[in-house]
C-alpha cells in the first residue's frame, strides 16, 4: 500500500468521524480527497463518493431509527422525485457533458473543471448552513403543497448526483417546511432519502465506470467504523460547536477547491 492510499483511508476514517460527530457533512470530504489526494477524475470521484455516502448513511439510519428519529413514510414520498433526478444526472447527464465547455484563447474550461468549481460553490452553501446553525430551527412551521416538495426533490436530487455528495443539509430544510416534522427527526428521516438517492444514483455509474471494488469497499468499510466511532464520541463532545468548527473548515476548502481549479 502506498503513502497516498494510506492517506486516503485515515481519511475515510475522518469522514465516517465528521457524519457521526455532527450528523452530516462528512461526505463534503470524500470527493476532494478522492480528487486531490488519491488522483481520481472528478466523474470516477463523484460516484464513488455516492457509493460511500449510501452505505455509511444507511447505517446512520439504523442509528437514528433506535432512537425513534425517522419517519419513513416522509423519507420514502420525498425520496421519489429525487432519486429519479440522481439516477438519471449519473446514468445520462454527467457522462454526455463535453470533455472542453468552452476555449478562451490557450485556456480550456474543462469539465472535470466545471464539476469541481460546481462542487465548491455547494459547498459555500453548506458552510454557510452548518455555521449559521439557527437558520433551520427558525423556519416557519406551515406545510408546503406537495408540488413544490417534488420539485426540490428534482433540484436536489440533480445536484446530489452531479457533485457526489448526500445533500443533506438541503433536505432537512424542505423536510422541515413540508412535513412539519421536528429539526431533530428531520435529520434522521433525511438519511433515509440520502441512502436511497446515493446508491440508485451509483447504480447508473456502474454501467459506464469500471469500478476499483476492492479500494472502495476498504474506503466504505472504515468510513462505516468512523461513523460508529463518531457516534459514540458525540455522547461527550458538542455536536453545535463541531459544526461550526466544520463548516469554517468547509469554507476554506471551497475557496481553496475553487483557486486550484482556476489556476
Amino acid at each position: 500500500m502506498d503513502s497516498n492510499h494510506l492517506l486516503g483511508y485515515i481519511g475515510a476514517l475522518i469522514v465516517g468521524l465528521v457524519l457521526g460527530l455532527i450528523g452530516g457533512g462528512g461526505s463534503i470530504l470524500t470527493v476532494p480527497l478522492l480528487v486531490y489526494l488519491l488522483g481520481y477524475n472528478p466523474v470516477t470521484a463523484t460516484a464513488y463518493s455516492l457509493f460511500v455516502v449510501g452505505t455509511t448513511s444507511l447505517v446512520g439510519t439504523y442509528q437514528k431509527h433506535k432512537k425513534k428519529l425517522v419517519d419513513f413514510k416522509v423519507g420514502l414520498a420525498f425520496s421519489f422525485p429525487s432519486f429519479l433526478a440522481v439516477y438519471l444526472s449519473r446514468r445520462y447527464l454527467v457522462h454526455n457533458i463535453p470533455e472542453t465547455l468552452f476555449t478562451i484563447g490557450h485556456y480550456d474550461f474543462t469539465k472535470d473543471m466545471a464539476i469541481m468549481i460546481f462542487f465548491s460553490l455547494i459547498m459555500l452553501i453548506a458552510s454557510v448552513s452548518m455555521i449559521k446553525t439557527t437558520a433551520i430551527t427558525d423556519l416557519k412551521k406551515k406545510k408546503q403543497s406537495y408540488y413544490k416538495t417534488f420539485l426540490q426533490g428534482v433540484i436536489i436530487g440533480t445536484i446530489t448526483g452531479v457533485i457526489g455528495a448526500g445533500g443533506g443539509f438541503l433536505y432537512v430544510p424542505a423536510l422541515v417546511l413540508w412535513a412539519n416534522i421536528p429539526m431533530k427527526k428531520a435529520v434522521g428521516t433525511s438519511l433515509v432519502i440520502v441512502t436511497i438517492n446515493s446508491l440508485i444514483g451509483f447504480s447508473g455509474d456502474i454501467q459506464t465506470l469500471e469500478i476499483e471494488w476492492l479500494f472502495l469497499l476498504i474506503f466504505t468499510l472504515i468510513s462505516i467504523m468512523g461513523i460508529l466511532l463518531g457516534g459514540f464520541l458525540s455522547k461527550f463532545i458538542s455536536g453545535e460547536k463541531l459544526k461550526k468548527g466544520f463548516g469554517l473548515f468547509t469554507l476554506l476548502m471551497a475557496i481553496y477547491i475553487i483557486y486550484k481549479e482556476i489556476n
